[in-house]
């Protein structure tokens, strides 16, 4: 405290002439050693212009202010001001929005959010439905609304049994949102996805932040926001009544069905997908947007990696688009489902590929023939069977030995790497010709035509409830940085992925541990 007194030239200070008369202990040690008085000209931070302690406290991050503000009385006048709170806002959550520009403005930020969120709402409401920002200053902004509720940021998926989702937290302007990433209308993979807000939260009040519901046709409503855990929080709407329609479920249905899947029930013709979607929409209305949302990480890069992981939306069929995680784990290639469906849900691993396994196509005309394609895939299948066989029986050997068996797994091929088809020959990874076996379905029939690489792989598939999983062998596709496909040989069809360009911030993980132990939680939540 000594040492902080000279240094803060606040000797005379009355509180910090308090502190120091409880320190004589302190004081009798600093008094052996000899003080040399501070050259002529010096400055204590005290002494320095308020300016330049505003650019100072303006470098610090924004936890460590109010314990600055104990200091002294300049400290906390200085600390006061709104413009080292202002950088703060815009340093550590990116709010460039000017507070004070917001009721002057020609179109101001509260037109629109409103206008953006809820497009019924008329320009006469606006004042009533958002906050009164002419008397709340920066500190309120970050004390009581971005810190606060900082361990919501991020990237989290919502607990809906088998569908789960992608909801995506930010700060936008002076509000906290909370935006569902919702696939683009079934088969269309190459068009951007569609938000939908699920909650916001801003200081209506001074020094009171204001959670609102924004599920239903009749604009924002009450709600409630609660971290349950560490990586886990829920949502509570308090009017429920918001979400209803005055043509009862029925309206509801179709309202949803154009909203959400692109679709009115004179387009749906197959029975199958008639109860899906009806299944669906049942399920989810059951929780009146009251739900458990857990943490996700995007998948970390590597610079060994065979493209850029990430998020992507591709085609399942009947159950339409769904949102995939590609990441790399060494010689593996992973897509774990974000979105699920009632066969495989969401956390499950809908396909791996193995990166030391590089597929040589036939000749264009000879992949029309699902038999060619079939031949070629199933001989590598058994290949790894009869390896695998072969690893187990040389393991036994060695454990009877009390030797431990030397394993050397290959690393995996990177594009600028030459590949190696099943006989042995080499393959240049330039583009290669490309084109579908006829026997093959495929929801979307735009696809790439050529190919940059291509490994055996399986995919996971299951029947309704998750009953009686498997791993069936097919081939991966990789057509350039943004798209790949899979045929599924056993169901003969295809599946069209193509990368979501949208940026996530809060959302890298802590560790590559993190990442990993987080796969094997997405596993157990649905299952």
């Amino acid at each position: 405290m000594a040492v902080c007194a000279r240094l803060c030239g606040v000797v005379h200070s009355a509180g910090c002439q308090q502190r120091q008369e409880l320190e004589d202990g302190e004081r009798a040690e600093v008094q052996r050693v000899e003080v040399q008085p501070a050259p002529r000209g010096a400055r204590t931070l005290l002494q320095l212009p308020p300016e330049i302690l505003v650019e100072i406290f303006s470098c610090l991050p924004g936890t460590e202010l109010p314990p600055l503000a104990l200091v002294c009385r300049k400290f906390r006048q200085i600390l006061s001001t709104d413009t080292i709170w202002r950088r703060r806002c815009r340093q550590e959550y990116g709010v460039h929005e000017n507070l004070r520009k917001l009721e002057v403005a020609g179109v101001s930020c509260q037109e629109v959010y409103v206008k953006r969120i809820n497009p019924r709402v008329k320009s006469g409401r606006f004042m009533r439905l958002l906050p009164d920002y002419e008397h709340m200053t920066y500190r309120d902004v970050y004390t009581c609304l971005l810190h606060q509720y900082r361990d919501i940021l991020g990237l989290w998926q919502p607990d809906l049994g088998p569908y789960g989702g992608l909801l995506n937290v930010v700060v936008d302007g002076f509000f906290i949102i909370g935006w569902m990433y919702l696939p683009p209308h079934d088969p269309h993979v190459d068009e951007p996805m569609r938000l939908k807000p699920v909650f916001r939260i801003h200081l209506m009040e001074k020094k009171s932040a204001t959670v609102e519901c924004m599920y239903g046709p009749k604009g924002p409503h009450s709600g409630q926001i609660q971290l349950t855990k560490k990586d886990e929080f829920c949502t509570k709407c308090l009017q429920t009544d918001y979400h209803r329609m005055s043509g009862g479920r029925q309206e509801e249905f179709r309202t949803w069905l154009r909203d959400d899947l692109g679709r009115t029930l004179d387009d749906i013709f197959h029975e199958h997908m008639q109860e899906l979607i009806l299944m669906k929409f049942i399920y989810i209305c059951q929780y009146d947007n009251c739900l458990t949302y857990r943490r996700i990480y995007h998948p970390p890069s590597r610079p060994d990696d065979l493209v850029k992981p990430g998020f992507f939306k591709g085609t399942y069929g009947s159950h339409g688009l769904e949102i995939v995680m590609l990441s790399f784990h060494g010689t593996v290639a992973k897509a774990t489902k974000i979105t699920g469906d009632p066969n495989v849900p969401a956390g499950q691993p809908t396909l791996e590929v193995d990166l030391t396994r590089p597929v040589r196509l036939p000749a264009l005309e000879q992949l029309g023939n699902i038999d060619e394609l079939s031949r070629l895939i199933m001989d590598i299948h058994e290949q790894i069977n009869r390896e695998e066989r072969l690893a187990g029986s040389e393991e036994e050997a060695a454990g009877a030995r009390g030797e431990e068996p030397v394993q050397g797994p290959s690393p995996p091929l990177k594009l600028k790497d030459r590949q190696v088809d099943a006989q042995g020959g080499l393959q240049p990874p330039e583009q290669q010709a490309f084109a579908l076996p006829d026997e093959v379905m495929a929801r979307n029939e735009d696809y790439p035509r050529s190919c940059k690489m291509c490994f055996f792989g399986t995919g996971l598939i299951a029947g309704h409830g998750f009953s009686s999983p498997e791993r069936t062998p097919g081939l991966f596709i990789l057509f350039d940085d943004d798209r790949f496909g899979f045929i599924w040989l056993e169901l003969k069809s295809f599946s069209l992925y193509s990368r979501m360009r949208d940026r996530f911030q809060n959302s890298q993980p802590p560790s590559l541990e993190a990442f990993d132990e987080m796969l094997k939680a997405m596993q157990q939540w649905t299952t």
